[in-house]
């Protein structure tokens, strides 16, 4: 059976990365080999987003993150012989090209998010999530980060098959001020707070025709080929509507640890029994306060309270020291109060 919330089959460990405060000035070209970046570390090499069921993506990419107190920087590498791109309209579709993409979730309730997108044009898609399409997010596309910088410097040739290409670079500047609409707290991040973010990288399969690049096509159905999808945490699905997997990026002075916090697994328990009303719903039509059946003989060390209705339901608990009390809507936002 097929359903409409398709449950993310993976195990709950998203990557970590610990963004170092600016200390160098800061100029926008598109180089991440200057001095500026020097401070800040590349996450983990990107892995397809469909995890370890999956090869290893036949191309390097990872990123770099720095933050100042107005603003979050970007840094990505792309490396690949392959550099093109055609679309030059600002939040037209990115991804019909090859593209990077960043997707932050300030407040980790899944809901109310930012994604944007950019090509080797430094052609920007900026947009707002009001939640993931599975839940009946709406994209506004006529929202824009304001203030939004961004560069690309090109390691070869644009659309030039002849040419020796390396890789492609993007540095992208966000005002935290731009950022705050999304966040529960309405505030720029401070010493030890946390965002979900994730990072996608979108690449074409392609043959060379006549000097330029062209998509494969399949042999049948005349359609491309299915794109790569390479990603910085994955989500178990192709899907990156799934912030719940995306990765912590803690904001940091200089070189500080800090573990996820131990609400972020209870979210967790919480969206397990999520993805399984809805599998409830898809099969029986309605969703139950029987917390047996969402459980299915898994063990949960949580004393879940369930409500119902005929078409929503509410599901929360408290975190193990009895400080928090975290709920999961039936739209799969998170609260906690």
């Amino acid at each position: 059976m097929t359903y409409r919330i398709q449950k993310a089959d993976i195990t709950f460990n998203p990557p970590i990365y610990y963004c170092k405060k600016a200390s160098k000035p800061f100029t926008l070209d598109g180089d991440i080999d200057k001095v500026f970046w020097n401070d800040a570390e590349y996450t983990s090499d990107f892995v397809d987003i469909e995890g370890d069921i999956r090869g290893k993506p036949r191309c390097l990419t990872r990123a770099k993150m720095l933050w100042d107190d107005n603003n979050l920087y970007f840094a990505a590498e792309l490396w690949g012989d392959e550099i093109w791109a055609h679309v030059k309209e600002r939040d037209a579709v990115i991804f019909q090209d090859n593209d990077f993409e960043i997707f932050i979730d300030p407040d980790s309730d899944t809901h109310h998010y930012y994604e944007f997108e950019i090509n080797a044009l430094n052609t920007v898609w900026d947009l707002f999530l009001t939640k993931p399409y599975r839940d009946h997010g709406i994209p506004l596309n006529g929202w824009d980060i304001k203030g939004l910088r961004s560069a690309v410097k090109i390691n070869g040739a644009l659309n030039d098959p002849t040419a020796d290409n390396k890789r492609w670079t993007l540095e992208v500047v966000m005002p935290f001020e731009a950022l705050k609409e999304a966040n529960t707290y309405k505030k720029r991040p401070e010493k030890g707070d946390y965002w979900r973010i994730n990072f996608s990288r979108v690449q074409w399969q392609v043959d060379v025709m006549d000097g330029k690049y062209v998509k494969k096509m399949h042999p049948i159905t005349g359609e491309s080929l299915p794109e790569d999808n390479w990603v910085w945490s994955p989500t178990g699905v192709v899907n990156m509507h799934y912030p719940e997997l995306w990765g912590f990026v803690f904001f940091c002075e200089d070189k500080e640890g800090y573990p996820i916090p131990d609400h972020e697994y209870v979210k967790w328990e919480l969206r397990q029994l999520y993805y399984a009303q809805h599998g409830h719903f898809n099969e029986k039509g309605c969703f139950t306060a029987d917390l047996k059946k969402l459980l299915q003989g898994r063990k949960l060390g949580l004393d879940i309270c369930i409500e119902v209705t005929k078409s929503n339901f509410e599901m929360y608990c408290l975190t193990q020291d009895g400080s928090q009390e975290i709920a999961i809507l039936g739209d799969g936002k998170i609260i906690i109060r």
